[in-house]
Order: C-alpha cells, then sequence, then structure tokens
C-alpha cells in the first residue's frame, strides 16, 4: 500500500531522484513540490560523518538565520522573580522557576525552546528527564544557559535555531517557509551550512558531509550537491 498520496506522486515526478542540485535548482524546487495548502516549513537534513559517541564528534551550536524561520518560536524561560518581567517582555510565553516546574511536571509542554539562567539550573532536577527526552535541556553550548535571558529571548524569537547532530550522526533544521523569496530561503540555507563546516571537528576524517537534502512539509526531498553548496557557503 503507497504511504504517499496523489499530490505528493505528482510532486516527486518533478525530481529526478538521481540528481544532485544546486542550491538555486533545489530552492526553486521546494516551492514547486509544496504539497499543502497551509505555507509549508522549508527543512534542511544532513548526514554527516561523525561518530556522535566522540565527545568532539556530538556536534552542538547556534546560528542566527538572516531571515529568521517564518515560525512563532515559543520559549520559556527559567529566571528568578527579578527577571521575570524581563523574559515576558522579551517574548517567552512563559518565566519563572517553582511554578513553572510544577506546570512541566504536570504534562504542559506547549513550548519549543527552554531558556535558563545559570543559578536557575539547579532547581530543573525535577523537570531534567522530561526536558531532555524532547531535547529541550538548557545547555550553555547551545547558548541557552545564559545570564543574558532577555537578549536571547529575544534572539530565539527572530530566528537564532541550533544546530545538533542527533544518534544517527543526522542534522535537522527548519530554513524558513515556501512564501519566503527564494533569494532569502537561500540566504538562510547558506547561514546553516557556513555554522556547519565552520564546527568541524579538528580530527574529522573522511567525508564530513555526507548528504544534504532539502524537503517542505510532506514533501518529497531534494538531494543537493554538497561540494558546490560547500564552496558556495565559504
Amino acid at each position: 500500500m503507497s504511504k504517499h498520496g496523489k499530490k505528493y506522486k505528482e510532486a516527486s515526478k518533478l525530481i529526478d531522484e538521481e540528481a544532485f542540485y544546486t542550491l538555486d535548482e533545489a530552492i526553486e524546487l521546494l516551492k514547486k513540490t509544496s504539497t499543502t495548502k497551509f505555507d509549508s516549513s522549508c527543512e534542511v537534513h544532513f548526514n554527516m560523518g561523525l561518530d556522535p559517541t566522540q565527545a568532539e564528534e556530538n556536534i552542538r551550536t547556534t546560528v542566527a538565520l538572516p531571515n529568521g524561520t517564518g515560525k512563532d518560536v515559543r520559549v520559556v524561560a527559567f529566571v528568578g522573580e527579578d527577571k521575570v518581567k524581563e523574559a515576558k517582555d522579551a517574548g517567552a510565553v512563559e518565566a519563572g522557576t517553582e511554578e513553572l516546574v510544577a506546570k512541566i511536571e504536570k504534562g504542559w509542554l506547549e513550548f519549543d525552546v527552554v531558556v535558563a539562567a545559570p543559578d536557575q539550573m539547579k532547581g530543573l532536577g525535577k523537570i531534567a528527564k522530561t526536558l531532555g527526552q524532547k531535547r529541550l535541556m538548557p545547555n550553555p553550548k547551545a547558548g541557552t544557559v545564559t545570564p543574558d535571558v532577555g537578549k536571547t529571548i529575544e534572539a530565539l524569537k527572530k530566528g537564532k535555531v541550533e544546530i545538533r547532530v542527533d544518534k544517527q550522526a543526522n542534522l535537522h533544521n527548519i530554513f524558513g517557509k515556501v512564501g519566503f523569496d527564494e533569494a532569502k530561503l537561500k540566504e538562510n540555507l547558506l547561514a546553516i551550512v557556513k555554522a556547519v563546516m565552520d564546527v568541524k571537528p579538528s580530527g574529522s576524517k573522511g567525508i564530513y558531509m555526507k548528504s544534504m537534502t532539502v524537503t517542505t512539509s510532506m514533501g518529497p526531498g531534494v538531494k543537493v550537491d554538497t561540494k558546490k553548496a560547500i564552496a558556495e557557503a565559504r
């Protein structure tokens, strides 16, 4: 039984499965192959030549997308009472510590990113497992454990995203919406490629970026020529 509907199959016909496209070609195809009535997200997926079990190769960084993601990022902030107003003024949907921990303990998870002031990290013990399983635990490498909570929240709302390798050595990121013009999508995508290359471990051997594919929400994948993409990003 087919897993894909008629729209997906029609869109797939526009893509040569054996071809590797330039960024310009891939982005043009993204717009043509979007299968949803809503403004789909544009996603990039990398398979990396890394061993995430090795600390040096478990890469994690952030990048500020020049044109944002087009998505309203819901941020919660673990801060002391003196920082609650600052966090909420910056755009946090919830801020505090004890009451926020209790709310999450009861199952509330309607947020995308968690930010914490360093002095509040000790209060997250009860929900550390829950946040960890959802890949939401604040981390200094991701810039989400910071004394500058307000500025960090503002940056996240504007389009700062985390780049983090998973257990299968893959990276997954949203880089905009189908409704963005092609130049903005390309600019965002190049920013991600550059950020990935900038954190290449010094001891990395073999092919670092094995493959790169772009796709829309529920749309077919478009394979990108990694060598050309890396050259453009430099």
